[in-house]
């Protein structure tokens, strides 16, 4: 009896920011306690955009998912056994030195407009020449070298590698070529020299917040700006299932229905009042998330029609959850409260979509573990809890039962089928 390869699997992460990676974190743990199969550590490919490079190039170096929880239930502060506390203000530091840089240019710039003007023609008015100052203009208010550092530090521990070309699985983090605008595949052959922590820190190099970051003589920035997800990367590397998260989604306050965590707490939209109330930093975010997200939709059914034989499966937040798009992370608490939030809303979107997703993971060697799903009190610190106790607590050890078992080979049967 012959027997064929397993499916490729690939991994898309997008962006989204501090939270967005968070929110990553949380719902990839749920998503590798309930789908048996799932070693998030051992996928074939993973594809990084902006904050998700980060998660993607953790993943590849064989930091799983509870390591990366074990960073965020410590409260900031190292724990016992880990090496990489993960603190978001790592993202948040003031691009002090661009700010240097562009003030010691003010004179000489003055000096240049006053002569051009005098120069120039005697109906060339003085602000005309005055422009070139916007020059000293900082291109960003925060830093991105701390994060490249916190990467480094991260991938020179051992077993870990800041070598694309080191690493036993095959990893992309995307950025855009600012001169350009063309999408770069860092980790593709003539790209694979750059440092990982290099890469990722051009991949979030989000214009206006952070400075593009110059490699090779070329100036990258974030890679969002192009594709969400880019999960054509994988699909493209001959990944036959690709399982995708995007934190990037508009907030709809029309449909109140709930706070997105299954946890039925009513919540209505007009108790969140008017987006325009809420400043010019509510509008401008739920401007870019809509743009970010129909450009998702859009090339998730390109997806369909170029690569019929291949399964894309997405996971992303509510139109109606509320807690994603008005928390603020810069408190520990609610950095926690992110992640145990994305953790539960996946938890739910798996139950709601069992049916069909049953087959599709069947037909790529994985099933879900219904008798996971069942236990609606299981927090995400559970796992990390029961493993400092003694017991490594993975999906493996919790109960199974007989129809549990009966509905995983029913899928894995309906799979079989479907592919013949």
């Amino acid at each position: 009896m012959s027997t064929t390869a397993p499916a490729r699997i690939g991994l898309a992460l997008a962006g989204g920011g501090p939270e967005g990676a968070i929110y990553e974190i949380g719902a990839l743990r749920a998503l590798e306690e309930a789908i048996d199969g799932l070693d998030l550590t051992a996928c074939d490919v993973y594809v990084g955009v902006s904050a998700g490079a980060c998660i993607a190039a953790n993943l590849a170096n064989g930091i799983d998912v509870r390591e990366m929880c074990t960073t965020l239930a410590g409260d900031g502060r190292r724990a016992r056994g880990e090496d990489h506390p993960f603190l978001p203000e790592t993202f948040l530091q003031p691009a002090i030195g661009e700010f240097f840089r562009r003030g010691t240019r003010v004179p000489g710039l003055v000096f240049d407009a006053l002569r051009e003007w005098a120069r120039g023609p005697a109906d060339m008015p003085l602000s005309d020449s005055l422009m070139r100052l916007s020059r000293a203009l900082p291109v960003a208010v925060l830093d991105g070298a701390p994060v490249r550092d916190y990467l480094r530090r991260l991938y020179a521990q051992p077993g870990r590698s800041d070598d694309f070309r080191e690493l036993a699985r095959r990893l992309v983090v995307v950025a855009a070529e600012l001169e350009s605008g063309a999408a770069i595949c860092f980790g593709d052959p003539g790209y694979d020299h750059v440092p990982i922590s290099k890469a990722v820190q051009a991949s979030v190099a989000l214009p206006g917040l952070y400075p593009p970051v110059e490699i090779d003589g070329r100036h990258y920035v974030d890679g969002v700006l192009l594709k969400t997800l880019h999960a054509s990367v994988a699909l493209e590397d001959g990944a036959k299932l690709v399982l995708c998260v995007n934190p990037i989604v508009p907030v709809d306050l029309h449909n109140g229905h709930g706070n997105g965590s299954g946890n039925g707490t009513a919540q209505s939209g007009n108790d969140q009042g008017q987006l325009v109330d809420r400043g010019l930093a509510a509008v401008l975010s739920q401007t870019f998330r809509t743009l970010i997200h129909s450009r998702l939709q859009v090339g998730l059914a390109a997806y369909r029609e170029r690569y019929p034989d291949a399964d894309v499966v997405l996971f992303e937040p509510r139109r109606d959850d509320y807690r994603m798009f008005f928390t603020n992370i810069f408190t520990f608490s609610s950095r926690k409260a992110v992640c145990e939030h994305a953790y539960l809303a996946t938890r739910r979107d798996l139950r709601d979509r069992a049916e069909s997703l049953g087959p599709v993971l069947a037909r790529h060697g994985m099933h879900i573990r219904h008798e996971v799903l069942a236990d609606h009190e299981r927090t995400v610190w559970d796992g990390l809890r029961e493993r400092r106790n003694g017991h490594h607590a993975t999906a493996l050890d919790l109960p199974t039962d007989t129809l549990s078992r009966l509905a995983s080979t029913l899928d894995r049967l309906e799979g079989v089928l479907d592919t013949q």
